[in-house]
């Protein structure tokens, strides 16, 4: 019997299950979105129950589409939208109030409190984080804070904490019946309430923060067996990998050398940089993470710079704005004109993540004239993806020492080729979109495939990757850096919008 490996992707905006075969090549793959809950200016809320609906409908859509069962699985893994928050009920299985997305900003009055004892990096030393609303500890904290009753359950062990990856795992596992409360490496580093050099929760973050350590999940490798699915389709599979979506398209793309790069365009956008068995300080606004554990081999870490709005700058020209009616449509829009016409966008909706941190800055159009035209914005829309890589990459070679030679790349938004050709020209570097772009969903289920012997080692999954298209830079350095200069005015505008 040939046996397939499965992964569960849940994503920002979406859940999908993916099944893969040994070469990496997908066998099927079924998707579903969830509803994006805002409740106030800055909050961005998931319903929990939504999102587990949604990953057990894709995973029997698409076996059944590929007429598999669960004896066709050898493994599944699991990968997430990372530092969203959740608190659920021990007993009842029900959250205690919706999860707190990533790009959530209400903790920024937390952020605030703690600034003022000790500055942005405070805690850096030990976490690898900024102080910023992006990571889940303080999302914690909010909840425990002003959900009433939360305090009080979590602190008894009767309210469990968790990323996406452990409310999934809980639930697959049993949930109320015994289900595994677990998460990895990756998702925990996200916290900000873990020792990076002992991937461990770390008492005095802890005791900072004021987290219960009852509440929180048994830390593991990414790569591990954590329990078998309860429930039909997948009754008795073993779930086997759990890695922060961005870590699995790392996997994914088989960055497993120091100094490997890969971006991934998706609501928002990551780049990161394997640099190896030791956790690099960054000095120039990026993130110290794990980057994966397999088994009992030594964690590896990267270095991350984190954009918080790509992906999602199109979805609010569509959704919002109302320009087109699909994401695709936007490529033909801005190719209808030459440039930009000096128009730049800075999508600056919660603020500025790497390398900036400006949890104060907000949204700017900059250079508009009577000649814009909303073809212009289409295309400063697209463009402004391109700068803040660009902004990271630069953050990336200062603290590693590395020129970046070539940019890996995956996610939704490498689809779209005039994109692919300005990144390549903004960069003045070579940029590759693989054979399979689902890097996210192909990482989780290499950590899966690892753990149950399903592939024997790395060499397998390098094996694995291949190259679809490159685009190489083909744009005059004076161009390049007017339009690079023009942006970084136009972030400096969005700058200190929102007064304490």
């Amino acid at each position: 019997m040939t046996h397939y490996i499965g992964a569960i992707d849940q994503g920002t905006t979406s859940s999908r299950f993916i099944v893969f075969d040994k070469g990496g090549n997908i066998i099927s793959v079924a998707q579903k979105e969830h509803r994006q809950i805002y409740p106030k200016p800055g909050w961005v809320e998931h319903d929990p129950m939504e999102i587990l609906a949604n990953t057990n409908e894709v995973i029997g859509a698409a076996l059944a589409r590929a007429n598999l069962s669960a004896a066709d699985i050898a493994a599944i893994g699991i990968t997430n939208q990372r530092e969203t928050t959740m608190l659920w009920n021990k007993t009842t299985g029900q959250p205690l109030c919706n999860a707190l997305v990533w790009m959530d900003a209400r903790t920024d009055q937390l952020v605030q409190r703690y600034m003022r004892a000790g500055g942005q990096d405070r805690f850096r030393a030990t976490t690898g984080l900024p102080l910023a609303t992006y990571f889940s500890g303080l999302k914690l904290l909010w909840i425990l804070e002003n959900v009433e009753g939360a305090r009080a359950l979590a602190e008894r062990g009767e309210a469990l904490f968790g990323t996406v990856d452990s409310w999934l795992t809980w639930n697959l596992t049993g949930g109320v019946d015994g289900g595994v409360h677990v998460t990895d490496v990756t998702n925990a580093s996200r916290t900000m309430l873990i020792d990076l050099a002992t991937c461990q929760w770390d008492s005095e973050m802890l005791r900072q923060f004021e987290i219960p350590p009852a509440c929180l999940p048994r830390i593991m490798p990414s790569s591990a067996i954590y329990g078998e699915v309860a429930t039909a389709p997948l009754a008795g599979t073993r779930i086997a990998g759990i890695l922060g979506d961005q870590q699995a398209a790392l996997v994914g793309q088989a960055c497993f050398a120091p100094g490997e790069v890969k971006n991934t365009y998706g609501t928002g956008s990551f780049m990161l940089m394997n640099t190896g068995t030791a956790p690099v300080a960054s000095k120039a606004g990026l993130l110290t993470t794990l980057a994966y554990q397999f088994g009992a081999e030594p964690p590896h870490y990267a270095l991350e710079g984190a954009i918080a709005i790509t992906g999602a700058l199109v979805q609010w020209l569509r959704d919002n704005m109302k320009f087109f009616d699909v994401a695709a449509q936007i490529e033909p829009l801005a190719r209808s004109v030459e440039d930009n016409g000096d128009v730049y966008i800075v999508p600056a909706f919660s603020g500025l993540y790497a390398p900036y941190w400006k949890d104060d800055a907000r949204g700017v159009i900059a250079g508009l004239t009577r000649y814009a035209t909303r073809a212009h914005l289409a295309r400063a829309a697209l463009e402004a993806t391109a700068y803040q890589v660009r902004d990271v990459v630069e953050a990336m070679q200062e603290d590693s020492g590395i020129k970046l030679t070539t940019l890996k790349t995956d996610g939704g938004m490498v689809v779209n080729e005039l994109l692919m050709q300005f990144q390549a020209d903004i960069l003045n570097a070579p940029v590759v979109r693989p054979k399979v772009s689902e890097t996210t969903a192909l990482g989780a289920a290499y950590a899966a495939g690892l753990a149950v012997g399903y592939w024997r080692n790395i060499d397998d999954l390098r094996a694995n990757w291949g190259v679809d298209k490159t685009w190489t830079p083909n744009m005059a350095a004076e161009k390049r850096d007017h339009y690079y200069k023009s942006w970084k005015k136009a972030v400096q505008r969005s700058f200190a919008w929102v007064e304490p």
